[in-house]
């Protein structure tokens, strides 16, 4: 029994080093959103800093772990007086709650490049499982890095009241649909 136990830990261990992680590559990725304004209009945004990686130790991604963060106090829609307001109390309260996570707690191939990523979603100070579709767009040997690097195209919906932000707005305002955008290119290493 105990030489079953010590294999069954090496094995563990030998499986855990094995894993490889992937880094997002920050010139060349965006974590966005969408709402829409009036019911008439979409306006964009993305947050400005954040990182991103994924930790497989299969070259398909299927046991794939994502850890995401990113400071809410770089939220940029390109207009400075909305940026301001969203990072105040009526939205982000980015003060309060400077930071915006996700932890999977699954990744799993549902499709030829298709996966879902299920996983935790902390935001506001409210942590809500959610569900993102993500694309392998491709992969290839960055030229300029000799590093193995992959392409990621990743949307969810998620409901902006459900995690208690700009409540004070009705949705014939600002849908409380909110839609989130991510393209983030992977390095290797």
């Amino acid at each position: 029994m105990k030489k079953i136990t010590l294999f069954m830990i090496a094995l563990s261990v030998s499986a855990i080093s094995f894993a490889q992680t992937w880094t997002s590559d920050k010139p060349h990725s965006r974590l966005g959103f969408a709402v829409t304004h009036l019911g008439i209009n979409e306006i964009d945004g993305a947050f400005k800093s954040f990182t991103a990686t994924v930790t497989a130790s299969k070259d398909d991604f299927s046991d794939g772990v994502i850890d995401l963060s990113a400071d809410i106090s770089s939220i940029s829609t390109d207009v400075d007086q909305r940026d301001t307001h969203l990072k105040s109390a009526d939205f982000f309260d980015a003060t309060t709650f400077p930071t915006l996570t996700f932890k999977s707690t699954s990744f799993k191939k549902v499709g030829a490049n298709k996966y879902e990523a299920t996983g935790n979603l902390t935001l506001h100070g409210v942590t809500k499982p959610v569900t993102l579709e993500a694309t392998l767009v491709g992969s290839t040997l960055n030229p300029m890095n000799k590093k193995p690097t992959v392409g990621f195209h990743v949307t969810s919906t998620i409901k902006r009241t459900d995690f208690g932000i700009g409540t004070k707005f009705p949705t014939a305002m600002l849908s409380d649909d909110v839609l989130l955008v991510a393209n983030i290119e992977l390095v290797k290493g």
